[in-house]
């Protein structure tokens, strides 16, 4: 997915819904972060995406431009509507997202999570593709192995911080078996 296709998906859920402001949370809020980043990033067709004020209208984005609709297939790339509560996300991620698209006349805004948010919101859910795509971000360098750690209080109470932290500190050490090179600190 690229950055234009992430404001066609903003744009066609805004018309959905009719609503302005939407959250994109998932993989593709490194779009709001970095509008060309590199292709380990990206791979995803699909941008997790809800209404801000009104997340019960996300069924009808999934609906409309969900997998495997007429939109899908014309375009190659999906919204994906989901809940509020989809992504664990640290206590005061509103205030680190990222606006896209920044400054245009369309309609409609995609509040992207910010990196550490995308981080911590993917080492929380600890799937494979997610573990991938972590050690991507630090490998990158769009964050520091030291800054998603220090987040780890700001997660809400039901994710284990003790698993949390071995969780990403194991990867880090397996990436760096494997020969990826990630920083120090």
């Amino acid at each position: 997915m690229r950055l234009q296709d992430l404001e066609h998906l903003i744009r066609a859920s805004t018309d959905i819904t009719k609503e302005y402001e939407l959250v994109v949370i998932g993989s593709q809020a490194i779009l709001g972060s970095d509008p060309n980043p590199p292709n380990v990033l990206t791979v995803s067709v699909e941008a997790d995406i809800y209404p801000l004020h009104h997340p019960e209208l996300a069924d009808k984005i999934d609906g409309a431009i969900g997998e495997g609709s007429t939109f899908h297939k014309a375009n190659g790339y999906y919204a994906q509507g989901v809940g509020a509560m989809t992504a664990l996300l640290p206590n005061g991620w509103m205030g680190r997202v990222l606006r896209v698209p920044a400054a245009t006349r369309e309609p409609g805004v995609g509040y992207c999570i910010s990196v550490v948010d995308l981080f911590m919101s993917k080492a929380a859910a600890g799937r494979p593709k997610d573990r991938e795509f972590c050690v991507a971000l630090l490998e990158h360098r769009y964050l520091r192995l030291s800054e998603a750690l220090g987040m780890m209080s700001q997660m809400p109470p039901e994710v284990n911080q003790r698993e949390l932290r071995a969780r990403i500190v194991r990867w880090v050490k397996l990436a760096r078996e494997a020969g990826v090179e990630i920083p120090e600190g």
